[in-house]
C-alpha cells in the first residue's frame, strides 16, 4: 500500500478481533497510528487461545521484545480489547452448550418440543427438528391469566388481580408452591445440572413468579438462572422460552470462554476495556455479554463495518451487504439505520431479541457443484475445511472456489503453499481441470439424449419449427462459468427479497462485498441486480474486525406494555421511555462515557387493532405535536412505515403498543480510516495473466492493492490482490482506488449474450430460478398489499406462472394443499372462455369444478399477452384464503355443511377486471349472494374482502410485467422454450423414480384406506417400465351428505406432494412433474363430487387420506395422523379458529416425530400467552400424548392433548378424522392410536362428542382433544431402534422400498434472516 498521511494514533494498542469458526481476524491499531492486520486459525495446537495469540504476535513485533506462549501477557499497555466470537453459534449449531433443565409451568412440560408445531422441511417425510436445549423438564405448580371483565368463570372474582406492566391485568388462579419445586431442584441439582431457564405463563407482564423461583434455585446453589421474563420481556411464551433456554445453554459456556481468555493476562486484564460484540450490531462488557445476545456476534461486526465505511450521510444511497464466506453469504442491508428483526431462528433455536437482520444463504466458496436432472446445482452442502474443494489436493469435490481457479480468476501462486496431505503444496489447478472434464462429458451425454428424445419440441408453440442442431460439448471453462453464473443468480434472490419486500428498488443500492470469497463474484452480481457501483473495503477480508473497532456501546431497555396509542396512554408511555432512558444512561455512565457522548432512542413497537403485523418504530424525524408522546410523533412515524412496507394504512383502525424499548448509544468516536497520498503514477502491473469472461479467455492485467494509491483506476479486466482476498474486475467495469485506500468500481452494462431456445443446462438453472424468482417477487407484492390478516400476516397464499396452455410452470411457495391445484383452474378458463379471455381481462374463481379447492380461497387468474399473437402467452395467478365469503358459520368454514352453497359465494369465470376496469360494484354484489340463502349470510368483511382482491390484482399486474421484461430480454420462443426445459426436467425426475419402484416392484401396486364414516378410498397404480404411471382410483366411495368431499383439484395436488417426497431431492414443481402420471377418478366419488357438493372439509381431512393412500400402495412410510384436527369456536360476530398437530409416520431409517403437522398441512399453533389474552378461553393443558405413536423397529410420533377451559359462553366446533381408523402401521410396524375429542362439562360429566359436531359450551365447561399418533415401521423384533441414529449403520439394508426416502444430510450452514422466516411462515400455512 502507498505510504499513508500522518493519523494520530491511540495512547495504546488497540485490538478489535473477530474469532470465528475457522480464522481468527486482528486489527490492531499501534501507539502512533500503525494498523497491523493479521490472520490466523482458530484452532492450532502451537497455541490456547487464537485471540491471545493474535495480541501476543503484534505486541512482539511491535515493542521487538519477546513474549514466551506459555507466561501470561503484560496488559499494561492495551488501550482496550474488542471481540466478536462465533462461540455461542458453534455450541449451539454443535449442541455443545450447557447441561441445562427447563422449569415450566405445569401441564405445559412439552411446549419448547412442540414450539410452533410446523415442520422445517415440508417435503422430508423423516421430520428433522433440532432437539431441544434442556435435559430436564419440572413443571411449576403455579398460573397467571389473563384478567377479563366479562368473565364468567366460577370463582374467579374470589382471585386476587395482579397489576402488571403497563396496561395488563393478571388474575393469580394457582399461587406459587415452592416446597415440592425445592425437591425437584434438588434432585436435578444432584445429578450434575447448574443451569436452569424458568418460564412461566405470562411472566412477561409480571416476573414476581419466575423472580421467586430464582431465588430459590440461588439459594441451592445453582450457577445460572435464565429467566425469560429478563432474558425476552416480550409477550409470547414459545419464543420467549427458546431465549431463556438458550440463555441458560450458551451463557456458562461464553462465561468459560472469557475466564480461559482473561487467563492469558496478568493480574486477569483488570483495568482493560474489553467489550464484546452483541447480535444487535453494539459493543457490552464482558462481564454484561449474555448467550441470548452472542448468536450473531460474528457476522454484526461485517455489518458495522461497511455501514461506517461505505454508507454517505449526504448521499444517502443505502448498501447492500455482501459477505461471502466459505460455506455460505450473508446478506443485509444499511440505509443510515441498522435494520433489526426481534425474532429469529438459529440451529432450529428461536431467539426473541434484538438482532441485525443477516440473511444466510446456500452459496459460498466451498459450496458443492452438482448436475442433477439438466439443471447445474450449487450447494447447499459444502466441503468444508476438510477436505475442502478438489484444489486443497485432499480428495474435496469440485465447488465455487474450483470453478473460480478453473476460470483463472484465482492464482495459485498468489496463495500459500500450505494445501495437500503434507500441508506444503500449492492450490491444484490439474485436478480441477480434470474433474471438470469428467462433469463436462456427463452434460453431454445427458445433453444428447435429451436432444435425441424431444427432437422439435424445444421450439415455441408460436413460432416455425426448427430442425434440432446436435449439441456441441462443453469447454471446461463454460462448465466452470455456468457454475459461477447459477452460484450468482441464486445469490441475487435473497437480495431481490431484502429490498423489494420493504418497497425499495434493488438497483438504487450499492453493493458492498466482503469476506474471502465475495470479491469474484461482486461486478457480476452487481450487474445482475442493474447496480451501478460496487464498494470494498481495504480490509474486506476481516471487515468483521474492523467493524468492532468501529462499532459503539449499546445498553437496550425494554419493557412489555398492552395500551392504545391515545392520549389517555401518553403520560404512562412518556413516563416509561422516561424510565428506561434513564437506565440506559446510568448503565452507560458506569462503563466511563461522559453524558455528552451518550445518544438515547425510543422505540414503540406499534400494530393495528386487529393483526398481528407489528412495527418497532422510532420517532426520529417525528417531532413530537400536541397530539403525541413527549418523545415524538410515532403514530406519524407507524403509518409513514407502514405506507412505505404494505403500500396502505388502515385510517380510523386503533394502533395498540405491545412494547416500550430504549436504545441507548455511547459513543468512543473511533475511527480506522487512514487517507492515502497519491502517486502520480499509473498502477504498477504485477503480472498479465488469462482469464476467463462470458466473452472467453481475456489478457487480465494483476495488481496488487498495497502497491496502489488514490489516484489509480483500473479498467476491467483487471485482478486486484490483497493478503486475505482476490478481487475480479469484470470486463465493462473500471475500479478505482479512493481516499481512503478502498475500492470503488463503476459497474456498465454490457450487451446480453444471445439465448436460443435449444436446451443449454446453464440458461436452463438461470431459467428455473428466474421462472420462481417472479412467483416469489408476485407473493411479496400480494403480501405488501393485502390488508387481512391471513393474507398479510399468515401468508396463506400462492403465486404461480403458468404456460400457454395453463400448465404450471413456478409455484411459490409450496403450499401443499396448492401443490397443482391451480394449474386446474387456468385450465378451466381456458376451455371455458376461449377466445373470451382478452387483454386487459382478469378472471376470479373458486368453484371445486373450476379447479377451485374450497370456496375461501379465491383465484385470482390474469392473461398475458404479446403483440401480435392473438391466445395468451402465459398466465399469472395466485390464490388468497379470505377469512370470510359468507355461508351459514363465520369463517365460511360451516362444520356441518352439505351443499356447496352454504359455504359462502361462489365463482366460476367472474371477470375482476374487464378491459382494465376492476369490476367493484358486481364482486361486492356476488359476495353478498350467500345471504339470499336461508340460514346464511353474505360476506361478513367486505371491506377486506374487495381490498385483498384488489391486491391479488395488483400482484398479478406485476408478475404479468416481470414475463414480459423477461421476453423483451431473450425472445418468446427463448422464455417458452425454457419454460418446457424446465418441465421437462421435473417430468424427468419423476420418470427417474417411477423406474425405480417399477424395477423393484413391478408393474402394479394397490392400497386402500378409508375414513371414519366408512367411505373407503381405493388406489390402485399401473407402472411403466418407461417411468409412467396410472393412478387409478375406482372403487372408491360415492360422494357424502357432508363437507368432506373433495375437489379433484385437491387429488392432484396431494399426488404432486406424494411424488415431490417419493423424489427425495428439490426439483422444480411444475406440470412436468404430473406429465408421467394419469390420474383416473370416477365421476361422482368422494374425490370428484357433483358441483352442488360441500366440499370445505376436504380440503382439511380428505386430502390427509389421500396421501396416505398413495404412500402406503408405494410402501414408503407409515400413515401420519392423517387428519387436521380443525377446532373452531366463538359466537355470531367473531370466532377462532386452528389446526393442531399429531403423531407423523415412521420410515425406513427413522422414527416418527411427535407433536408436528404432517403432509398436507403445516399450520403453526396460536401461541399460549396470545391465545389466552384475545379470547375467552384458558389453555390448561398442551402436550404430547405418551405411547400413542404406533410400536415398531422404528416408532411412530405421540400425538398431542389439547385442553381448552371455557371463560364466556360459546359455540365450539370440530372437524376431525381418525377417530375411528387408526393410522396404519407398515410392514410390521404396529397403527398410531386414534383420536379423540372430549367435553369435560361443568357438572362432573365427560362427554365424546364425536370427530365431526358441534357444540354449544359454558363456562367451566373443558374440551380436551388427543389427536392421533403416527403408525410404526418395521416388526418391533428386527431391532429396537431406540433412537433413530441406533440403526442409521443398517438402516440402507432394512429398508423396504429403496432408498428415496431416506432422511437427506443437513446442509452444513445455517440459514437465517427475515428472507428465510418469510419463507418458513409461507410453508407453515
Amino acid at each position: 500500500m502507498a505510504a499513508q498521511g500522518p493519523v494520530p494514533g491511540p495512547a495504546g494498542f488497540q485490538f478489535a478481533i473477530d474469532r470465528g469458526g475457522t480464522f481468527t481476524d486482528v486489527f490492531a491499531r499501534c501507539p502512533g497510528g500503525r494498523v497491523r492486520v493479521l490472520k490466523l486459525l482458530s484452532e492450532d495446537p502451537a497455541y490456547a487461545d487464537a485471540p491471545t495469540e493474535g495480541i501476543r504476535r503484534v505486541l512482539e513485533e511491535e515493542l521487538r521484545v519477546p513474549l514466551p506462549r506459555d507466561q501470561p501477557l503484560d496488559a499494561a499497555g492495551i488501550e482496550w480489547i474488542r471481540m466478536g466470537t462465533t462461540v455461542a453459534t458453534n455450541a449451539l449449531l454443535e449442541r455443545r452448550g450447557e447441561r441445562v433443565a427447563l422449569l415450566v409451568t405445569r401441564g405445559f412440560r412439552h411446549l419448547l418440543h412442540i414450539g410452533t408445531q410446523a415442520r422445517p422441511r415440508i417435503f422430508d417425510l423423516a421430520v428433522a427438528v433440532p432437539e431441544v436445549l434442556y435435559e430436564e423438564v419440572i413443571e411449576v405448580d403455579e398460573r397467571l391469566i389473563p384478567h377479563r371483565p366479562r368473565c364468567r368463570l366460577p370463582g374467579t372474582d374470589s382471585l386476587p388481580v395482579l397489576q402488571g406492566s403497563m396496561g395488563v391485568s393478571l388474575v393469580l388462579q394457582r399461587p406459587l408452591e415452592l416446597s415440592a419445586l425445592r425437591r425437584e431442584l434438588e434432585g436435578v441439582r444432584d445429578r450434575g445440572i447448574r443451569s436452569l431457564a424458568v418460564l412461566l405463563l405470562h411472566s412477561y407482564a409480571w416476573p414476581g413468579h419466575e423472580q421467586r423461583v430464582a431465588a430459590l434455585a440461588q439459594e441451592l446453589g445453582f450457577e445460572h438462572v435464565s429467566l425469560s421474563s429478563a432474558v425476552a420481556p416480550m409477550v409470547r411464551a414459545v419464543p420467549r422460552g427458546f431465549t431463556a433456554c438458550a440463555d441458560a445453554y450458551l451463557s456458562p459456556c461464553i462465561q468459560r470462554y472469557l475466564r480461559g481468555f482473561r487467563a492469558g493476562f496478568l493480574h486477569q486484564l483488570q483495568g482493560v476495556p474489553v467489550l464484546f460484540m452483541r447480535s444487535d450490531g453494539g459493543l457490552t462488557p464482558m462481564e454484561k455479554f449474555s448467550g441470548a445476545s452472542a448468536i450473531l456476534s460474528g457476522p454484526a461486526g461485517g455489518v458495522v463495518g461497511y455501514a461506517m465505511s461505505t454508507y454517505e450521510h449526504d448521499d444517502g444511497t443505502p448498501i447492500i451487504g455482501f459477505d461471502m464466506g466459505g460455506t455460505s453469504t450473508d446478506v443485509s442491508r444499511y440505509a443510515g439505520e441498522y435494520e433489526h428483526v426481534f425474532e429469529a431462528t438459529t440451529a432450529g433455536v428461536t431467539i426473541q431479541a434484538p438482532q441485525l437482520d443477516i440473511n444466510t444463504v446456500a452459496a459460498g466458496g466451498g459450496s458443492r457443484l452438482f448436475f442433477r436432472s439438466g439443471l447445474y446445482v450449487v450447494g447447499p452442502e459444502s466441503a468444508g475445511a476438510h477436505p475442502g474443494p478438489a484444489c486443497y489436493r485432499k480428495g474435496g469435490p469440485l465447488t465455487i472456489t474450483d470453478a473460480n481457479l478453473c476460470l483463472g480468476r484465482l492464482l495459485p501462486e498468489y496463495f500459500p503453499r500450505i494445501f495437500g496431505p503434507g500441508e506444503d503444496q500449492p492450490l491444484c489447478r490439474d485436478t480441477v481441470a480434470q474433474a471438470f472434464r469428467a462433469m463436462a462429458a456427463d452434460i453431454a451425454t445427458f445433453t444428447a439424449s435429451t436432444a435425441s428424445d424431444t427432437g422439435d419440441d424445444n421450439n415455441s408453440a408460436t413460432s416455425a419449427p426448427t430442425t434440432p442442431r446436435a449439441p456441441q460439448p462443453l469447454s471446461v471453462e463454460e462448465v466452470a462459468m455456468g457454475f459461477v453464473r447459477v452460484a450468482n443468480e441464486a445469490m441475487c434472490r435473497p437480495i431481490r427479497a431484502l429490498t423489494q419486500a420493504r418497497g425499495h428498488d434493488t438497483a438504487r443500492h450499492v453493493l458492498a462485498c466482503f469476506g474471502g470469497a465475495g470479491g469474484q463474484h461482486a461486478c457480476a452480481i452487481a450487474r445482475a441486480l442493474g447496480m451501478s457501483r460496487v464498494f470494498i473495503h481495504r480490509h474486506s477480508g476481516l471487515l468483521s474486525a474492523v467493524g468492532l473497532a468501529l462499532a459503539d456501546v449499546v445498553h437496550e431497555a425494554q419493557a412489555p406494555c398492552a395500551l392504545p396509542y391515545a392520549p389517555d396512554s401518553f403520560p404512562h408511555l412518556d413516563q416509561c421511555i422516561q424510565e428506561l432512558e434513564q437506565e440506559c444512561r446510568d448503565v452507560l455512565q458506569e462503563q466511563g462515557f461522559s453524558p455528552e457522548q451518550i445518544h438515547t432512542e425510543s422505540f414503540l413497537h406499534l400494530r393495528y387493532e386487529g393483526t398481528d403485523c407489528a412495527l418497532m418504530c422510532s420517532a426520529k424525524g417525528h417531532p413530537a405535536t400536541a397530539g403525541s408522546c413527549r418523545a415524538g410523533d410515532f403514530l406519524s412515524a407507524f403509518t409513514s412505515r407502514y405506507r412505505l412496507e404494505f403500500g396502505f394504512t388502515i385510517p380510523g383502525r386503533a394502533v395498540l403498543v405491545d412494547d416500550v424499548r430504549v436504545r441507548g448509544t455511547g459513543s468512543s468516536g473511533h475511527s480506522a480510516r487512514s487517507p492515502l497520498s497519491p502517486s502520480g503514477e499509473p498502477p504498477p502491473v504485477e503480472t498479465v495473466t488469462r482469464c476467463y469472461f462470458e466473452e472467453g479467455y481475456m489478457d487480465t492485467p494483476v495488481f496488487l492493492l498495497q502497491a496502489l494509491a488514490c489516484d489509480h483506476c483500473m479498467p476491467g479486466p483487471a485482478i486486484i490482490i490483497d493478503n486475505n482476498s482476490t478481487i475480479v474486475v469484470e470486463p465493462g467495469c473500471t475500479a478505482s482506488i479512493t481516499r481512503f485506500g478502498d475500492i470503488s468500481i463503476a459497474v456498465g452494462s454490457v450487451a446480453p449474450r444471445p439465448i436460443g431456445p435449444q436446451l443449454d443446462p446453464v440458461q436452463l438453472s438461470i431459467f428455473s430460478h428466474r421462472f420462481m424468482s417472479i412467483a416469489e417477487q408476485m407473493g411479496r407484492i400480494l403480501q405488501r398489499t393485502a390488508i387481512s390478516t391471513n393474507i398479510k400476516e399468515r401468508l396463506d397464499f400462492s403465486c404461480a406462472l403458468f404456460g400457454p396452455d395453463g400448465g404450471l410452470v413456478s409455484n411459490a411457495p409450496h403450499i401443499p394443499v396448492h401443490l397443482g391445484a391451480m394449474q386446474e383452474a387456468v385450465q378451466f378458463q381456458i376451455r371455458n372462455l376461449g377466445e373470451d379471455l382478452r387483454d386487459g381481462d382478469v378472471i376470479l374463481s373458486n368453484h371445486p369444478c373450476a379447479g377451485g379447492s374450497h370456496l375461501p380461497d379465491l383465484t385470482v387468474i390474469t392473461p398475458v399477452f404479446w403483440p401480435g399473437i392473438p391466445s395468451p402467452v402465459f398466465f399469472v395467478a395466485n390464490r388468497g384464503h379470505h377469512a370470510d365469503i359468507g355461508g351459514s358459520t363465520p369463517g365460511s368454514m360451516p362444520p356441518h355443511s352439505k351443499t356447496l352453497q352454504e359455504e359462502g359465494a361462489v365463482f366460476i369465470s367472474f371477470k375482476l377486471v374487464k378491459d382494465g376496469v376492476f369490476q367493484e360494484e358486481a364482486v361486492a354484489a356476488a359476495l353478498q349472494a350467500p345471504g339470499q340463502v336461508p340460514g346464511c349470510s353474505g360476506t361478513r368483511n367486505l371491506r377486506d374482502n374487495v381490498s385483498d382482491l384488489r391486491a391479488q390484482v395488483a400482484a398479478n399486474r406485476a408478475g404479468a410485467e416481470l414475463v414480459m421484461a423477461l421476453i423483451r430480454q431473450h425472445g418468446l420462443s427463448t422464455v417458452q422454450g425454457y419454460m418446457r426445459h424446465v418441465q421437462d426436467t421435473a417430468e424427468r425426475c419423476v420418470r427417474d423414480m417411477l423406474r425405480g419402484f417399477s424395477a423393484r416392484w413391478g408393474p402394479e401396486l394397490m392400497a386402500e384406506d378409508g375414513l371414519d364414516d366408512g367411505s373407503r378410498l381405493r388406489l390402485r397404480v399401473r407402472l411403466q417400465p418407461e417411468g409412467s404411471a396410472v393412478f387409478d382410483f375406482s372403487g372408491t366411495g360415492p360422494e357424502v351428505l357432508g363437507n368432506w368431499n373433495a375437489p379433484r383439484a385437491v387429488t392432484l395436488a396431494a399426488i404432486i406432494y406424494c411424488l415431490r417426497c417419493m423424489v427425495g431431492q428439490d426439483l422444480p414443481l411444475n406440470q412436468g412433474c404430473l406429465a408421467p402420471v394419469r390420474v383416473v377418478i370416477p365421476k361422482g366419488s368422494i374425490l370428484d363430487p357433483s358441483p352442488e357438493a360441500a366440499v370445505v372439509g376436504g380440503n382439511v381431512l380428505t386430502s390427509q387420506r389421500v396421501v396416505d393412500v398413495i404412500f402406503k400402495a408405494f410402501g414408503v412410510c407409515a400413515a401420519s395422523q392423517g387428519c387436521m384436527n380443525n377446532v373452531t369456536f366463538g359466537t355470531a360476530h367473531s370466532g377462532y379458529y386452528e389446526t393442531v398437530a399429531g403423531g407423523a409416520g415412521a420410515g425406513p431409517g427413522w422414527h416418527g416425530r411427535s407433536g408436528v403437522h404432517t403432509h398436507m398441512t403445516n399450520t403453526r399453533i396460536t401461541d399460549p400467552e396470545i391465545l389466552e389474552q384475545r379470547y375467552p378461553v384458558v389453555l390448561q393443558r398442551f402436550g404430547l400424548r405418551s405411547g400413542s405413536g404406533g410400536a415398531g423397529r422404528w416408532r411412530g410420533g405421540d400425538g398431542l392433548i389439547r385442553e381448552l377451559l371455557f371463560r364466556e359462553p360459546l359455540e365450539l366446533a370440530v372437524l376431525s378424522e381418525r377417530r375411528v381408523l387408526r393410522p396404519y402401521g407398515l410392514c410390521g410396524g404396529s397403527p398410531g392410536a386414534p383420536g379423540l375429542n372430549l367435553l369435560l362439562r361443568r357438572d362432573g360429566r365427560t362427554i365424546n362428542v364425536g370427530g365431526k359436531s358441534s357444540v354449544s359450551v359454558g363456562p367451566g365447561d373443558v374440551f380436551r382433544l388427543l389427536t392421533p399418533g403416527g403408525g410404526g415401521f418395521g416388526a418391533p423384533e428386527d431391532g429396537a431402534g431406540d433412537g433413530a441414529e441406533d440403526g442409521a449403520e443398517d438402516a440402507a439394508g432394512d429398508r423396504a422400498r429403496g432408498d428415496t426416502t431416506a432422511p437427506p444430510p443437513p446442509p452444513n450452514f445455517t440459514e437465517r434472516g427475515s428472507v428465510f422466516e418469510y419463507r418458513r411462515v409461507q410453508e407453515s400455512v
